[in-house]
């Protein structure tokens, strides 16, 4: 694959949070909510905070990162949906499902789209992420699904036709927005693929919600991650991140990193930031 593109003078620093595998080689195991009381998660696995990591502000320069060789891609499409209108479970699941069904088709050239959840995020300073109701912005580095999971994932969402589905290229992405303010506070940071090492700089988690086990992937630090954002994204500007791609021949980006991050340049009255992000399966003729 190409070399990543130059870094150039309009970057930040800023900490991002790492993980690290179970000292005793156990498999890594995470609870997705923290304890109402003490806030914390059930976890056998040891964050690893480097500061200084170098994220660069790729506006102005969006094009030069793309599905295919990065592994996330940014565009500018407003949606019909008001901010207020992100609260109504049943108009984000009809209206905003359907319009952005269509936009993944469009920007993927997919032949069908099956989206299967979708996250609303309002940070909370000083409160506890204590159900499924009130997340946070993820605060480590992580990608959401593991080759095995996205398997389980056509299986569990379309078991008809899972199995003819399988045989062909398949991917899991995320669609990704802003909703009421620009995201200048936590804004998200996304790891170039390029600057990875998929076989050592990831290891899965067996990850425990509410209603299921999923496993999801950690990310382990690497000083050649090449970490890119958009500064200031508007509730128009929306960012598809690839999760998984079974294509893996080395022609394309396999998943993306990505975590939220504390901006050192956020202005201290810059609204808290609210976004949505929606989950797909990703099929091709």
């Amino acid at each position: 694959m190409a070399s990543t593109p130059m870094i150039r003078e309009d970057t930040v620093t800023a900490k991002v949070q790492y993980s690290l595998p179970p000292k005793d080689g156990s498999r890594a195991i995470a609870q997705t909510v923290a304890d109402p009381v003490t806030g914390k998660v059930e976890k056998n696995m040891e964050q690893d905070g480097h500061e200084g990591v170098l994220i660069e502000n790729i506006r102005g320069r969006e094009n030069l990162y793309t599905l295919d060789n990065a592994g996330f891609q940014f565009h500018t499409r407003p949606t019909q949906l008001a901010a207020n209108d992100f609260q109504d479970e049943k108009k984000v699941k009809g209206e905003y499902y359907a319009e952005s069904t269509e936009l993944i088709k469009e920007f993927t050239g997919a032949s069908r789209i099956v989206i299967f959840d979708h996250t609303r995020r309002l940070r909370r300073p000083a409160h506890f992420e204590s159900s499924a109701n009130h997340r946070q912005p993820v605060a480590v580095a992580h990608v959401d699904q593991t080759k095995a999971a996205s398997i389980t994932r056509v299986r569990r969402h379309v078991p008809e036709e899972a199995e003819n589905l399988l045989k062909r290229r398949f991917q899991i992405m995320n669609l990704w927005r802003p909703i009421g303010n620009p995201a200048i506070d936590w804004p998200l940071a996304l790891c170039d693929y390029r600057s990875v090492d998929p076989e050592n700089d990831v290891f899965p988690v067996e990850t425990v919600f509410s209603t299921y086990v999923g496993e999801t992937m950690a990310v382990k630090f690497n000083p050649k991650h090449q970490w890119k954002y958009q500064r200031g994204m508007t509730p128009d500007e929306i960012v598809l991140i690839k999760c998984f791609d079974s294509l893996q021949d080395g022609s394309v980006a396999v998943f993306t990193p990505h975590t939220g991050f504390q901006d050192p340049t956020t202005p201290p009255d810059a609204p808290l930031r609210e976004s949505i992000e929606l989950r797909a399966l990703v099929f091709y003729d």
